[in-house]
């Protein structure tokens, strides 16, 4: 039988290499996402077969990682193997204009998830996706896992609550829980507002005479970057 596997961001960067990296391994897919006047799932096009089709192996469920009793619904239904929570507010920037709704969605998200694991009682494996924003003003270069947190927007505070509730129901509740603390990846599919796709859609628009200037942000910043198809092989 198949394995099963639950992923929240499914319509993002990560989530749609992740998808095609599970669908390429023989899983059955079943992506979250939110319910919007207009669709964002271009990313998925290419994956993407109709459910009443013989055969289909990925499906899009609506659900919201602000919304528990529909996660606990979800893992009752599609019992997967493997949930990966990729899904949140994930600019930095951003979470200082929002920071309420990126705390509920990229932090108290992960508890949301995990109680929905633990009120269940499904077995499964969880995977947390942590990020570099964690450890916001650097203690030490390079950062290990040992390095200790000190995070410098509302984005990266969330991050640190979910990486930390991950750890606390692993260790309270002898669940198969863990998180991969990731640094910028990029990709084709990265978002519009980040660094690379904004730099490189302004010169093709320089190039094509449609505008003169390009306008950045901290240009003092320093991230390791890496390509997106290899972060989500190493979350599988």
């Amino acid at each position: 039988m198949a394995k099963k596997a639950l992923i929240t961001g499914i319509t993002g960067q990560d989530g749609s290499y992740l998808a095609e990296l599970l669908l390429s391994k023989g899983y059955e897919v079943y992506g979250m996402i939110r319910r919007s006047s207009s669709f964002n799932t271009a990313r998925l096009e290419h994956i993407y077969s109709d459910p009443h089709e013989s055969g289909a192996r990925m499906h899009l469920v609506y659900g919201d990682l602000n919304d528990g009793s529909r996660l606990n619904h979800l893992i009752r239904t599609t019992k997967p193997d493997e949930i990966y929570n990729l899904g949140a507010q994930s600019h930095v920037r951003v979470s200082f204009d929002v920071p309420e709704f990126t705390g509920d969605t990229t932090g108290l998200g992960v508890l949301r998830l995990l109680d929905a694991i633990r009120e269940t009682g499904h077995e499964c494996k969880f995977y947390q996706a942590s990020s570099s924003e964690m450890f916001g003003k650097v203690q030490e270069v390079p950062q290990t896992e040992d390095t200790p947190f000190y995070p410098r927007s509302p984005y990266g505070a969330a991050k640190v609550f979910g990486h930390w509730i991950t750890v606390n129901y692993r260790e309270s509740y002898n669940m198969f829980a863990c998180s991969g603390i990731l640094f910028n990846h990029e990709s084709p599919r990265r978002g519009e507002t980040f660094v690379t796709r904004k730099i490189t859609r302004a010169v093709g628009r320089i190039v094509h005479g449609l505008q003169d200037k390009i306008f950045l942000g901290n240009l003092d910043a320093k991230r390791d970057w890496g390509f997106a198809g290899d972060y989500v092989e190493a979350m599988w």
